[in-house]
């Protein structure tokens, strides 16, 4: 790999800029001052260091990110904050996407990485990798509704979703509404809300607990975000 590759993909500016660092000699390469941007490193194995610092080289990075309500699942916007926009300048990286998309108005998990191959195969229609939420809901939910969940419920449009577990962790008769868990196994657009509204009723609040074997890390406000552990890598990964 190119040295001026090396450290553009670590982040430390652009190709153009990176050429001026190594021509001004703050880069060294296994304790030898580089000059020259095209040299050619190692990556697993050469000692790389930028202005006394060690540079190790990292190809995909991947992130836990709690998701407030009025972000948009973007890259970029023109209008609207995107989900990269809550990135520190030091995180963020022009190849980051969101895997997915969660509304708007949606909060809770959202991962973001740069990794094409993993997000493809966890978006891909024939994993079905479950995806369990968190609503509000302006009406009673029954058991009755449960069961047309779990058979497969058609939403408007005529679509027909795959069977869903619909848990009522709530009812409250005086207000009228209800709380509840829901595990889908699919992502159709806004599909939360219009399973909910084919049954007559109005989710409210929407928060994503689960992404396949990744959970929200409640410890993380609304915002923040974390790197993704080894072991929640390997769960995903698996």
């Amino acid at each position: 790999m190119r040295l001026d590759k090396f450290l553009a993909d670590m982040n430390f500016g652009t190709r153009r800029e990176v050429k001026g660092y190594i021509k001004k000699g703050l880069v060294m390469v296994n304790n030898q001052i580089i000059k020259s941007d095209k040299f050619h490193v190692n990556e697993k194995e050469d000692i790389v260091e930028f202005d006394g610092e060690p540079v190790n080289y990292q190809k995909n990075f991947y992130y836990l990110l709690h998701k407030p309500g009025g972000v948009i699942s973007a890259t970029v916007d023109n209008y609207d904050e995107t989900v990269l926009d809550l990135f520190q300048d030091d995180d963020f990286r022009d190849d980051l996407f969101p895997v997915g998309r969660l509304d708007k108005d949606t909060e809770g998990l959202l991962l973001i990485m740069n990794d094409g191959q993993l997000a493809h195969r966890l978006l891909s229609p024939k994993k079905h990798v479950d995806k369990e939420y968190y609503a509000k809901v302006a009406g009673i939910m029954t058991t009755e509704d449960q069961e047309k969940f779990r058979e497969g419920l058609t939403i408007d449009g005529g679509e027909v979703c795959l069977p869903a577990e619909l848990t009522i962790e709530s009812v409250d008769e005086a207000s009228q509404t209800s709380e509840i868990r829901l595990i889908l196994h699919e992502g159709k657009f806004h599909q939360v809300k219009r399973m909910v509204q084919a049954v007559g009723k109005e989710v409210t609040y929407l928060k994503r607990l689960r992404m396949g074997p990744i959970l929200l890390d409640e410890s993380l406000d609304l915002g923040e975000y974390r790197p993704l552990t080894q072991e929640e890598l390997t769960l995903l990964q698996g």
